[in-house]
């Protein structure tokens, strides 16, 4: 087992429309403004920019995101990931009951040197720390959906 590679899956329902949602998830450089721990989020040209994240653990993750698919009609953004963490994310918005069902799937390897030398202690803690990342996530744009 490759202790540096993870693969995650959140499910957030919502009760917005899944167009409202989508709109949200495909503005990147927003992000920061709905979900504390995108602490950076900017855009190089139309398909590519750099983000900086940190939840609870005290360090930064910087990677180079790279539009690989927006689908609004089937709900689908995905895009490449380099940088802290190599692969790949992947969101998609349906219709679900009376709102939307968004499922977020990541998969990468980590390539940032303490946390691979860590990784077999730090995968608990490490997986932790994504999910206290993801429900503060579904929190902010649940949030965002209703300001708007």
């Amino acid at each position: 087992m490759d202790w540096s590679h993870y693969r995650f899956v959140s499910i957030w329902d919502l009760p917005a429309p899944p167009d409202a949602v989508y709109g949200i998830l495909e503005r990147a450089e927003d992000y920061p403004r709905w979900w504390p721990q995108v602490r950076e989020a900017t855009p190089v040209d139309g398909a590519t920019g750099t983000t900086c994240i940190r939840s609870l653990l005290p360090y930064d993750l910087v990677m180079t995101v790279r539009e690989r698919r927006r689908d609004p009609r089937a709900g689908v953004i995905e895009a490449t990931l380099s940088g802290d963490l190599d692969g790949w994310i992947r969101w998609t918005v349906t219709p679900h009951g009376g709102g939307s069902r968004v499922v977020y799937e990541q998969e990468v390897e980590v390539r940032r040197r303490l946390m691979r030398l860590l990784a077999v202690p730090g995968r608990p803690v490490f997986r932790a720390n994504h999910a206290l990342m993801m429900r503060a996530g579904r929190r902010g744009l649940a949030a965002r959906l209703a300001a708007v």
